[in-house]
């Protein structure tokens, strides 16, 4: 074509700012720009099958596409759709002018049309254009409006002018060539295309087919089926699974699956999964929600934080209206929108947990899962903790199964005035332990907890329906008011003794008292204030030597082993060994070592060798 011809333009906008802002810092990731262009290209189908429901003549060919080609020997990748294309003075518009949309206007259109008949309009053929240049030196579109026969070359090296030329094109639409920067190479091949295509844009409903090298028949690059947009009636269990395998990279079949359309003053489709096999690391994996957010069909990231930490382990799809598609992750984290997508679909989550926990066999499954993530939410979640507090379950000292924090109350004694458990690092070690003798006998329940998170979460639980909740090794059970059976042995005169005890021990106890927590044992260890013996352990193997005050030594007044020290010390004796045996014992009992391992060992041999 002859110079005359051309016509030169200076871009609208402070384009060599706004340019720049694209190029380099609007999109983390380069591949963005193949997502931009595909979600214009279904657009512009979407749009001009809108605009054939009143006039037929503009209907998009039969199987309207996105066809994607990379031309190795020219450098140049193509992206050509069947949509509405543009006139002259749209291309002026929506190409000229930075950060004018071409979509948003159309869609603002569309106020007063039927939703039945209003398309699902992806992208903004505004901004997200424009990063086509952080992949190309060289931008070409040829596009032709439907319903006319002319067409328009737009061209730029987007450096701040812009040609537009009179060109030729068959049929409506438009085609976009890329001449691709040296270090684009990847985008040259079909696998690489493919791949993108499939991560970003596997779910619009226009088929996006790639070209092959060598080959006679294009590759479809995306499955085309926004599964979470159909109606539940529609889909059958096998494609819900299917499609949960998908998203979740998994191979079992979810645990639950949570459909819905949240309609009103923010509009969202959700299809969200719950896995129904714990992942290898379910506790220890980057503890933030992986949950996809989709705007009109196209994924954006999931890097939303769609859900809090502690609902991680839930999968699947968040699709929106309400967000533009090329908003970045800076700005999701302060867009109120998406705040209130956030406090709906975790308020969703909660509600589906409530509902599937009246089936305790069933439920089960789940808290062996996810039991130990769940928990993390009472420790850090002010705003659900109260909704979580039923929804915990646990071991038991008394009942087989697991057991819940209401069911606990239900079964109270008489006069017991809290909920008591002990923490630890296996559920069958606790079920015997010492420091649960003194609630058998008298019938206590006392839960049973295994998981780390359990020497944390009771911190900010303290009470549940108005009964605190206790843990046993803090000494503070307070027993007497709750009927006990009658039992063996006197009680000796323990004042002496406690205090030669205290003395042997020095600084490795805070006290020394007695209890009547114990039945068959002689001593166990409870926490002098703060945290449990099990939140110490906890901080001492991270670390922290010096966490915690020194324990209390409780001792047995009715054990035949005190009576014992009692005698000795009233006859001359001393305790000095016998108290530090008594403290290692305390601890072995706790799953602890004994302070002093080797002069431990000694002390047995000794004890033993005066015994024969």
């Amino acid at each position: 074509m002859s110079e005359s011809t051309v016509e030169k333009h200076d871009f609208g906008a402070e384009v060599g700012r706004l340019l720049d802002l694209v190029v380099h810092a609007l999109y983390s990731e380069r591949e963005i720009f193949l997502r931009e262009l595909v979600a214009n290209a279904a657009d512009a189908t979407d749009r001009r099958r809108f605009e054939a429901l009143t006039q037929a003549e503009l209907a998009p060919p039969e199987g309207a596409k996105v066809r994607i080609e990379a031309n190795k020997a020219a450098r140049t990748l193509t992206i050509t759709d069947d949509g509405i294309g543009m006139s002259h003075d749209e291309m002026m518009q929506n190409l000229g002018t930075i950060a004018r949309s071409g979509t948003k206007a159309f869609g603002d259109a569309l106020s007063n049309a039927k939703a039945e008949d209003r398309p699902s309009l992806i992208g903004q053929f505004g901004v997200g254009f424009y990063s086509a240049f952080m992949v190309a030196d060289l931008v070409e579109v040829t596009s032709r409006k439907a319903g006319t026969s002319e067409a328009w070359l737009w061209s730029s090296e987007g450096r701040g002018q812009f040609t537009m030329a009179h060109s030729e094109r068959a049929e409506a639409g438009t085609t976009i060539v890329l001449h691709l920067k040296s270090d684009a190479d990847e985008y040259l091949e079909p696998m690489r295309i493919e791949t993108v295509v499939r991560k970003w844009a596997d779910h619009i409903t226009i088929p996006v087919m790639v070209a092959q090298e060598g080959e006679a028949e294009d590759s479809k690059a995306n499955e085309g089926t926004a599964l979470w947009r159909k109606s539940k009636s529609e889909i059958s269990e096998e494609e819900y699974a299917e499609f949960y395998r998908h998203v979740a990279h998994a191979w079992d079949k979810p645990w639950a699956t949570i459909h819905w359309r949240a309609e009103g003053a923010i509009e969202f489709s959700a299809l969200l999964f719950i896995p129904g096999m714990k992942p290898f690391d379910a506790v220890e994996q980057e503890r933030v929600s992986k949950l996809r957010l989709h705007v009109r069909r196209m994924f954006i990231t999931d890097e939303a934080e769609l859900l809090p930490a502690w609902l991680r382990f839930v999968q699947g799809v968040v699709d929106t209206e309400d967000l533009p598609l090329n908003v970045s992750r800076e700005m999701l984290q302060a867009t109120p929108v998406l705040t209130k997508i956030r406090k709906a679909v975790t308020n969703r989550v909660i509600t589906e947990l409530k509902t599937r926990s009246k089936d305790a066999e069933e439920y089960a499954k789940f808290w062996g899962n996810f039991g130990a993530v769940l928990k993390e939410g009472v420790w850090e979640d002010n705003d659900h903790r109260a909704d979580l507090a039923p929804l915990l379950r646990f071991a038991s000292s008394t009942v087989t199964g697991l057991v819940s924090l209401p069911e606990y109350v239900e079964r109270m004694k008489d006069g017991q005035e809290a909920i008591y458990y002990l923490a630890g690092d296996s559920a069958e070690t606790l079920a015997h332990s010492a420091q649960l003798e003194g609630f058998r006998a008298r019938g206590v329940e006392v839960l049973l907890l295994e998981d780390s998170i359990d020497a944390f979460w009771p911190e900010r639980l303290p009470e549940f329906e108005g009964k605190k909740i206790v843990s046993v090794t803090q000494g503070e059970a307070d027993l007497s008011k709750i009927e006990a059976p009658a039992l063996e042995g006197e009680v000796a005169d323990t004042e002496a003794l406690l205090s030669a005890l205290k003395t042997a021990l020095g600084e490795l106890v805070s006290d020394v008292r007695t209890t009547d927590r114990l039945v068959e044992s002689a001593v166990v260890l409870a926490a002098k204030a703060g945290p449990d013996l099990q939140m110490q352990r906890l901080m001492k193997r991270a670390g922290r030597a010096n966490f915690g005050a020194a324990p209390v030594l409780e001792i047995n007044p009715r054990h035949k082993l005190v009576a014992g020290l009692v005698a000795r010390l009233a006859g001359g004796g001393s305790v000095e060994e016998p108290a530090h045996m008594l403290f290692d014992l305390a601890r072995l009992q706790d799953g602890d070592l004994p302070k002093d391992p080797a002069g431990f060992a000694r002390r047995v041999e000794s004890a033993l060798l005066s015994g024969f």
